[in-house]
């Protein structure tokens, strides 16, 4: 039967998509959503357990899914990691960059090393992960990259003065690589979320008040919830996307607009 329109815009039948942070939070709930689409799923964490039951949810579902168990804190191989990935289900052509870290420190008490790990993982890794997969993306003639940035990438939050600078350079950063890249087919692009009940954001949604304030601060009046996100992760991914590269593009309810 011939591909239908919709199939050929936003059908992910064929792709292989790499995850990070696909154990937990949005991450993992990007990696099942490009799964429902038609991909095949390589999630890539630190938590084996996180990543054994996403494979497991995967395959209820009737996809394919493996995990790649690694800490991206403390990764500098990775030529490995491509190489690991690729003799999965081959060359990996979407890549998502979801995993983070938000120490919550204060200003006055960002040490070298909170500082550090928060700038490796949420801004290096992004970037070594995406160049060595890039010549598979090459050799393919397309490929998606989906970074996740932040409402920190454009404003302050108490706390945040580390997080903030790695979502700031997150921004750049994308666009930096469309600039690389999109020639060869290559797009990078970044979700913007706002507040979605994450491990990331216990802190928030533990307090009921401040939850509600972030609520009153979308024009839609709500927090986010994890399937307000599905509809970007796919057309991100998608060849729908194709002539849309070095955007960031807010799945935030409005939060910015105010």
């Amino acid at each position: 039967m011939p591909e239908s329109f919709i199939d050929s815009l936003f059908s992910l039948k064929g792709r292989v998509a790499l995850v990070s942070g696909a154990s937990s939070g949005i991450g993992r709930h990007m990696a099942l959503t490009l799964s429902r689409a038609g991909a095949e799923v390589i999630g890539m964490a630190r938590r084996a357990d996180g990543l054994q039951s996403l494979v497991n949810e995967v395959a209820e579902n009737g996809g394919r899914a493996e995990a790649i168990g690694v800490d991206l804190a403390a990764e500098d191989d990775w030529a490995r990691l491509a190489e690991a990935a690729t003799e999965i289900f081959g060359a990996p052509d979407i890549l998502v960059n979801a995993a983070g870290v938000n120490l919550r420190q204060a200003a006055d008490d960002v040490t070298p090393d909170g500082w550090n790990q928060t700038l490796h993982l949420n801004l290096s890794v992004p970037f070594f992960l995406a160049q060595v997969l890039v010549p598979g993306m090459r050799d393919k003639g397309s490929g998606n990259i989906i970074n996740i940035a932040s409402l920190q990438s454009y404003r302050a939050f108490a706390n945040g003065i580390a997080y903030g600078a790695s979502k700031g350079g997150v921004t750049q950063l994308t666009r930096a690589m469309a600039e690389a890249w999109s020639s060869h087919g290559i797009t990078a692009n970044a979700i913007v979320p706002g507040f979605f009940p994450t491990e990331l954001t216990a802190p928030v949604f533990g307090d009921d008040d401040l939850a509600a304030h972030h609520a009153a601060a979308t024009a839609i009046g709500r927090n986010g919830e994890m399937s307000d996100l599905d509809g970007l992760t796919v057309f991100l991914a998608a060849r729908g996307s194709s002539y849309i590269t070095g955007q960031v593009i807010g799945a935030e309810g409005g939060y910015l607009a105010k």
